[in-house]
């Protein structure tokens, strides 16, 4: 069937087309579009997920899968964490996956370590939560205090808390006391007090607010400066994108039409997640989806996201390299401008 050129709607026309067509088909291929360009070079595909600590604020990766058919590729698979230390980028840059969302952190620090990663795109602002014992009353006061991580000291919790503790002037070597835990043990250690204050990530956090174990101290989706940067990128192996130019665009079309969906239509999105597999129940996947800022992909540009993060990581000496010159190396805007004009952006 043919359908019209791509144009955004609001929710109200979103939601009126789409019993009569389908939301494959009105948020998929359009004939004036994909269909207008050489078939993709590869129809695989594979994707990061973390079956252990499943993060919800990545949900238009597993939204997309159907989205990922009509762009061409028959072979969606999705590779897991070889062990708790490893992060969606380093998976990446080893070549064990494709393309993926991504904590920008990971990104920055896998690239100059000399991963084939690269940046494609923003995902949304927002989502993590820092959340402490009712004794603690702003993050400031997390000075001298105990932070929960649940890996080596070099996991991304603990690289995203120094950010901000440098921020605002602290020295997260020497004022806090980090601790290690396994994660499931967390709420536990902080409705005791044994440790003061942890972060978690979408669907954790909006069950930790729930169950009444501590309170927000800090929200990313809320707090300057955060919230005026994406916390999570659209990422992909530098080979794959080299070798695959067509199959990157289709892929990244295919994602960023997704988190369409989780703005305009969270209780479809809920329900493509929880039929695709994702270990959460639908009711806790729209509540996540309702209060993702998804949308900003049309208006904030990655770039400023890579320079705020790389040059706080730089100041840390948690990388040696120029920003500036990592962030050219590390990013690939093109597919992003491409699709921004296509979709009228």
């Amino acid at each position: 069937m043919d359908l019209p050129i791509y144009e955004p709607w609001s929710r109200r026309k979103f939601l009126g087309n789409l019993t009569a067509a389908g939301a494959v088909g009105l948020i998929g291929l359009r004939p004036g579009t994909a269909s207008a360009e050489a078939p993709p070079e590869t129809t695989s595909i594979n994707i990061v997920y973390d079956p252990s600590v499943p993060i919800l604020c990545y949900g238009p990766q597993y939204v997309a899968t159907e989205l990922l058919r009509a762009e061409g590729f028959t072979e969606i698979s999705y590779s897991p964490f070889l062990d708790a230390s490893i992060n969606d980028a380093k998976v990446l840059g080893a070549g064990k996956a494709d393309i993926s969302a991504s904590w920008v952190g990971d990104l920055i620090t896998v690239a100059e370590a000399g991963g084939p990663v690269v940046g494609l795109s923003g995902m949304h602002i927002g989502c993590t939560e820092v959340v402490a014992h009712q004794g603690i009353n702003s993050f400031r006061d997390l000075k001298g205090k105990k932070i929960a991580l649940f890996t080596a000291e070099d996991s991304a919790e603990k690289m995203w808390f120094s950010i901000m503790f440098a921020y605002i002037g602290l020295d997260p070597d020497q004022d806090i006391e980090w601790v290690i835990h396994p994660y499931e043990e967390w709420g536990e250690l902080l409705a005791a007090g044994e440790v003061d204050a942890i972060m978690v990530w979408p669907p954790d956090a909006q069950s930790f607010r729930e169950q009444n174990v501590g309170h927000v101290i800090l929200n990313t989706t809320t707090d300057r400066p955060w919230r005026d940067y994406y916390c999570c990128v659209i990422s992909g192996n530098r080979d794959y994108v080299t070798n695959n130019p067509i199959a990157t665009k289709r892929a990244l079309r295919a994602m960023l039409k997704a988190t369409d969906m989780c703005t305009l239509q969270p209780e479809l999105a809920a329900k493509m997640v929880i039929d695709n597999g994702f270990p959460t129940d639908y009711e806790r996947a729209l509540q996540v989806f309702r209060e993702i800022p998804y949308a900003q992909w049309r208006e904030y540009d990655p770039e400023d996201t890579l320079r705020f993060y790389a040059l706080r990581l730089h100041q840390l000496g948690l990388i040696q390299r120029s920003p500036n010159s990592l962030i050219d190396e590390i990013s690939d805007w093109s597919f992003l401008t491409e699709l921004k004009r296509e979709l009228k952006v």
